[in-house]
């Protein structure tokens, strides 16, 4: 191994401990509905989620590009910038999971996380417009579209089945949620896998590995597989906090959601937009849970939720800030 790779691996460990984190606390989202409705296991939509999230990671590099040369300008930072930003995501994330299993965006957590440390290290000029003009798409995806889509599609299937009994609509959509859940749990690989996927190329520039961005296979297959372990281990606070505590799913409003998180996140996906699943499908049970009755979506808790983003951005990016430019003034 060379030299220079013993010198940077502690930074590696961390983007992939942002990357585990990110497959605890985010990635369960993609299949909290279908646990829900019990329409699948628990360990058999795990296992479902895992495969599939590792196969959307590796379906594009586009966001990958977006977070890894975008956000922040590579030639005026150091590797400090890259740690900096990991240990703002980690603490965020498990401070949110543990004190009340809110899922929390990893995607805010990092262009935030990014931004600050970048900020500590080269000043303001280390902002791209580039890809932040594509974070603010995100964001216009991420929760109007989540919501209106989820709210559109479920009027769509009450008028189509309106007649029907709830017997023959609960066996079909028990069976066509199965494929909404897989769908969803590709595409939140093809964009929030991505994300991890970039910075960790982003790291391997930065320390002299490779002489230019361009992410290698195995790359990807690590992180992959990394978010795919901690969706595994983790994420059962999340998958209760989406799929049961926020509003009552039946498989009609489980596939609804999930077609409708699914369709945004990979649309973004193809143009590079890197967005919050979370707040997608987030958005998505939101606006299918409204149409039942406004009452039906626990607000209080949803409220919480959305707290939590907001507070995302300024918490990741300043404890960022506060690493990168502590680590720099010892350093010197």
């Amino acid at each position: 191994m060379p030299e220079q790779l013993w010198s940077i691996l502690p930074v590696f460990l961390l983007i992939l401990a942002a990357e585990f984190v990110n497959g605890w606390t985010d990635a369960p989202n993609s299949i909290a509905t279908v646990i829900a409705t019990r329409v699948l296991p628990p360990y058999q939509a795990l296992v479902m989620a895992t495969v599939l999230n590792i196969l959307g990671a590796m379906s594009g590099t586009a966001v990958a590009a977006t977070i890894g040369k975008g956000i922040i300008d590579p030639s005026i930072i150091n590797i400090t910038t890259v740690a900096a930003a990991m240990v703002g995501i980690i603490f965020w994330s498990t401070l949110a999971y543990y004190m009340g299993g809110l899922p929390t965006s990893e995607s805010h957590a990092l262009v935030a996380g990014l931004a600050g440390a970048g900020l500590a290290t080269a000043g303001p000029s280390v902002l791209l417009w580039e890809g932040w003009s594509k974070v603010f798409i995100g964001l216009f995806f991420s929760t109007f579209l989540g919501f209106l889509g989820g709210l559109g599609i479920i009027l769509i299937l009450y008028r189509i089945f309106y007649r029907s009994r709830p017997g023959t609509m609960r066996l079909l959509f028990g069976r066509l949620q199965i494929l909404s859940a897989a769908f969803m749990a590709f595409s939140h690989g093809s964009n929030d896998g991505q994300k991890f996927i970039g910075v960790f190329t982003l790291a391997l520039v930065l320390g002299g590995i490779l002489p230019e961005f361009q992410v290698p296979l195995w790359v990807i297959l690590l992180c992959a597989t990394t978010m795919g372990i901690g969706t595994v281990l983790g994420g059962w606070k999340i998958i209760q906090t989406m799929g049961i505590r926020l509003t009552k799913l039946e498989p009609i409003h489980g596939f609804a959601a999930e077609t409708s998180a699914a369709l945004v996140i990979e649309t973004a996906s193809r143009f590079g937009i890197p967005l919050s699943t979370t707040h997608t499908i987030s958005t998505s049970i939101m606006g299918v849970g409204s149409v039942q009755r406004f009452s039906a979506v626990r607000w209080g808790l949803a409220g919480e939720i959305i707290m939590a983003w907001i507070l995302t951005f300024p918490v990741c990016g300043l404890i960022a800030y506060i690493v990168a430019y502590v680590v720099s003034y010892v350093s010197f």
